[in-house]
């Protein structure tokens, strides 16, 4: 792979542009910082002065006119995401979209359809895929070592008291598109897909417990995937002791990790079925530690970009992952089972992830 070294433009001043921030200094050899934009210029100015970028905005409209950028890493809230990435689609301008990445599944085909008619990708931030535990658990199961999938956890059970839904864009279907489905538990649920494939059915429910949100607080799903696994998952924002656990039961071993906001290899763990002791040495036979995260993410974009390949999380894979959440809810609200692609364009849930409402507003 021939590589240059890429500018990068950050565009969202809040607290998740750190994370993005931390990604491109760490890959410093391969990426730089050229601009940061946000409607508020003095936040602009005081994220540039922190980690020193030569450049800010007001708008990335300004931003296009006046640099040449190769990746804009959007950072704002989520009701902005389609406008301005369709904008630098439009420049032939990559992105790299932190989530969720649409609020509906029709803004998602939206969005699909502005990729297709430009030179450029976009990119949707699910990080936990590429730390080394979740890139080798996938090895092995394509590898056949740890046999068929068959029965999965995931729980995303974490804690909000009531001043976090102060901010404005929180606790909204139509701003922010849900509530611990799709900010919080998408990441976790994002992986156990890129695990276990295509889903099939969701059968879920989702309730108020506990926060001043129009949202939901809590949600739990049961879910069947094409090649017979079967798994639940648990979104939770009233959880006083957090974790982020995901189980995989497979024929010769159970695989574990348990987590916060990232992980690293000590996280895992590995337990096999009786006779098949030999899955723990090829879980870790020379495993390098990845932790999971923006960095590691980025690390693969930059490898697909050099390489002429497609960008990772392609939005065709993300999609699979906010179906599933319009599923949920779907699921939750009319109380019936959801199959993958019962939600067509123009379909109460595929315009909004609330349909016509959530069964207390």
């Amino acid at each position: 792979m021939s590589e240059r070294k890429y500018r990068i433009a950050i565009v969202g001043t809040g607290g998740i542009a750190g994370a993005h921030a931390t990604a491109v200094t760490a890959l410093a050899d391969r990426a730089e910082l050229v601009a940061a934009v946000d409607v508020d210029p003095a936040r602009a100015k005081e994220f540039a002065a922190e980690w020193n970028i030569p450049a800010t905005y007001s708008s990335l409209t300004d931003l296009l006119a006046a640099e040449e950028v190769d990746l804009v890493h959007l950072c704002t809230p989520p009701k902005t995401h389609v406008p301005l990435a369709v904008e630098c689609l439009a420049a032939d301008v990559d992105v790299y979209m932190e989530k969720p990445p649409t609020l509906s599944l029709d803004e998602f085909d939206e969005l699909l359809a502005a990729e297709a008619k430009s030179a450029a990708q976009v990119a949707c931030v699910f990080q936990h895929r590429f730390g080394s535990g979740a890139v080798r658990l996938r090895e092995l199961l394509a590898n056949d070592v740890l046999g068929r999938p068959l029965v999965a956890l995931c729980n995303t059970v974490w804690y909000r008291d009531d001043a976090y839904f102060a901010v404005p864009w929180r606790g909204t279907f139509d701003v922010e598109g849900g509530g611990p489905t799709m900010g919080h538990g998408i990441h976790q649920y994002d992986l156990l897909l890129s695990v276990l494939g295509p889903w099939e059915k969701v059968t879920a429910l989702a309730a108020r417990q506990a926060r001043p949100t129009q949202t939901e607080d809590v949600s739990m799903a049961l879910v069947t995937f094409e090649n017979g696994a079967v798994a639940s998952i648990v979104n939770s924002l009233v959880s006083a002791r957090q974790t982020s656990q995901l189980r995989f039961d497979c024929e010769h071993a159970t695989v574990e990790l348990e987590h916060l906001y990232g992980y690293r290899n000590p996280d895992w763990t590995v337990t096999p079925a009786p006779g098949h002791e030999d899955v723990v040495t090829a879980w870790s036979a020379d495993l390098p530690d990845v932790a999971s995260g923006h960095t590691a993410q980025l690390t693969a974009i930059l490898d697909a970009k050099a390489a002429g390949e497609p960008t990772p999380v392609t939005l065709a894979e993300a999609r699979n992952t906010l179906e599933l959440a319009a599923a949920i809810y779907a699921s939750a609200f009319t109380d019936k089972p959801i199959r993958r692609g019962e939600l067509g364009r123009g379909t109460p849930y595929a315009e909004r992830m609330g349909g016509p409402g959530a069964p207390w507003s």
